[in-house]
C-alpha cells in the first residue's frame, strides 16, 4: 500500500484562548470559561491532512489531548478513510474497544476523544473529495447513510428498516434543496448579546445590533438570580420588541421545582425555550419541566450518546433537540440523532458558539435539511460572534443566516500562527499571562 493511501500520524494540539478575560462565553455555571479546543490533524503520505477538534473550556483540555492520543494505534497505518464503508469502520473500532469504551461506556472523555478523531477523518474524506462535509454527506446514498449508524440500543425507537425509509422518502428533494440552500443560506440565532456576565447596558446594546443585523432570535443566559434574570429578560424584551424571539439558557443550574418556579416567572415575557434547565442525564427531570410550565424545553448539547437522545425524544421531553458537533462520537452518532429526532418529528436546533463547534455544525444542521427532515422550519443554528478569525474557512452568517460552506472539508482548520501563538501553556498568549515566579502548569498554592 502507498504511503499516500495511509494515515502516517496523529498530531495533537491543547490551543487555549483566554475568553474568561472579557466574560465572553458566561452563563450561571460556567462563569470564567476559556474557550479551548483539543486539535487534530490527521497526517497521511499524500493529499491534505484532515482536522478536528474537541471543544472544552480550558482546565481539563489537556485531559482531552491525552485522550485523543491514546486513540492514534487505530489510526497510524489504517488506510486513509475516505469512503462511507471506511468511516463507518473506523467509527466501529474507535468506538467499540472494550477496554477503552470501559471508562463510559461510550459518554465522557473517551466518547468525546473518537468524536475529535472521527470528525477529523471526515474532514479528509470530504477533502479529497473536493466537496464540504455536508455537500458529501449529502451525496451518499440512504443505504451507504444506514450503514453509518451504530444501532445499537436504538431499534426499540429507530430500526434500520424505518430510517432507510426516511431517508428514502427525502432523497426526491435534495437536489431542489441543495439549490435553495446555497441562494438562501441557514436560519442563525445569536447568543452573542446574552453572555450572564455582560452589563445592561451591552446587553441591551448587543440585543438592538443583532435585530439590525437580521437575527430573529436572541439567546439569554439565565439561572443565578431570579431578580437580575426578570430585569434582564424585561430589558432585552423592550430592546427587540414582541416579534423577536428570546430563547433562555440555565446551563442545568436547576432542580426541576426550581425550573419550573423561575420559568413561570419568566414567562410573560415570552422566552421561546429554556435551554439545559436541569441535569442533562435527567431525562424525566427535563419531561417534568416541560409539562409543568408553559415554555418549551430544549436541550442536547451535554447528552452524552444516541441512547439519551432516544429516551428525551420516547418520553416526550424536549420541543428541540440540540446536537453537539464535539460532544457525541462524532458525524456517524450525530447522524444516528437527526434520524431520531426526524422519526419523532421534533426540530434540531444545533449548539455552537464555542472554539470551531458554529464551523463544524453548520455542516451536520445543512446536511439535516438536504437529505434527512427536508425541513428548516423552527429550524436555527446557533451562532457566536467570536473566534472565527482563527479558521481558514470561517462560517459565515449574512442577514441571520449561516451562507453555506463551499470549499472542500469540514470547516475545522485553524491558521498555524494561531496554533502556535494559543498552544497552552508555552504559546506567547499564554506566556504574557504567566506570572514570572511561576514555572509552566504549577499552580499557586494558598498560604
Amino acid at each position: 500500500m502507498a504511503a499516500s493511501d495511509t494515515v502516517t500520524g496523529l498530531e495533537v494540539h491543547d490551543v487555549r484562548f483566554p475568553t474568561s478575560e472579557r466574560l465572553d462565553g458566561s452563563d450561571a455555571m460556567n462563569p470564567d470559561p476559556d474557550y479551548s479546543a483539543a486539535y487534530v490533524v490527521l497526517h497521511t503520505g499524500g493529499g491534505p491532512p484532515g482536522h478536528g477538534l474537541c471543544f472544552t473550556i480550558g482546565r481539563g483540555n489537556d485531559v482531552m489531548a491525552a485522550a485523543i492520543r491514546s486513540l492514534a494505534p487505530y489510526l497510524v497505518g489504517r488506510p486513509v478513510p475516505v469512503t462511507a464503508a471506511g468511516l463507518a469502520a473506523l467509527h466501529h473500532d474507535l468506538t467499540h474497544d472494550s477496554q477503552l469504551r470501559w471508562l463510559g461506556p461510550e459518554k465522557g472523555v473517551m466518547q468525546m476523544a473518537a468524536g475529535a478523531v472521527i470528525n477529523a477523518a471526515w474532514d479528509l474524506a470530504a477533502a479529497r473529495a473536493g466537496l464540504p462535509v455536508w455537500e458529501f454527506l449529502a451525496a451518499l446514498t440512504p443505504e451507504e447513510l444506514v450503514a453509518l449508524v451504530d444501532f445499537r440500543y436504538l431499534t426499540d425507537a429507530l430500526t434500520p428498516g424505518e430510517a432507510l425509509a426516511i431517508l428514502r422518502a427525502a432523497a426526491p428533494g435534495r437536489a431542489e434543496r441543495t439549490a435553495r440552500l446555497k441562494a438562501e443560506g441557514y436560519p442563525a440565532y445569536t447568543t452573542s448579546p446574552g453572555w450572564l456576565g455582560y452589563d445592561d447596558a451591552t446587553l441591551v446594546r448587543l440585543a438592538r445590533q443583532a435585530v439590525a443585523d437580521g437575527f430573529g432570535q436572541i439567546k439569554l443566559k439565565v439561572g443565578a438570580d431570579l431578580d437580575d434574570d426578570t430585569r434582564r429578560m424585561r430589558l432585552a424584551r423592550d430592546a427587540v420588541g414582541p416579534g423577536v424571539r428570546i430563547a433562555v439558557d440555565a446551563n442545568q443550574r436547576w432542580d426541576v421545582a426550581e425550573a419550573v418556579r423561575w420559568m413561570t416567572a419568566l414567562a410573560p415575557y415570552a422566552p421561546y425555550w429554556i435551554e439545559e434547565p436541569t441535569s442533562p442525564d435527567d431525562v424525566l427531570g427535563h419531561a417534568a419541566v416541560r409539562t409543568g410550565q408553559p415554555v418549551k424545553v430544549a436541550t442536547g448539547e451535554h447528552a452524552a450518546n444516541r441512547v439519551v437522545f432516544k429516551q428525551l425524544l420516547q418520553a416526550g421531553a424536549v420541543d428541540f433537540v440540540q446536537i453537539d458537533a464535539a460532544r457525541v462520537a462524532g458525524v456517524n452518532e450525530n447522524l444516528a440523532i437527526l434520524l431520531l429526532a426526524a422519526k419523532y418529528g421534533v426540530p434540531v436546533c444545533p449548539h455552537a458558539g464555542g472554539v470551531g463547534l458554529c464551523e463544524l455544525v453548520q455542516h451536520l444542521a445543512m446536511f439535516d435539511y438536504v437529505a434527512v427532515s427536508g425541513s428548516r422550519e423552527d429550524r436555527v443554528i446557533e451562532y457566536v460572534d467570536h473566534l472565527h478569525d482563527h479558521f481558514s474557512d470561517p462560517a459565515v452568517v449574512e442577514r441571520g443566516r449561516y451562507r453555506a460552506p463551499t470549499a472542500p472539508g469540514f470547516s475545522a482548520r485553524m491558521k498555524p500562527a494561531s496554533l502556535a501563538a494559543h498552544r497552552f501553556p508555552d504559546g506567547p498568549v499564554w506566556r504574557a499571562r504567566r506570572p514570572p515566579h511561576r514555572r509552566p502548569g504549577e499552580q499557586e498554592v494558598p498560604v
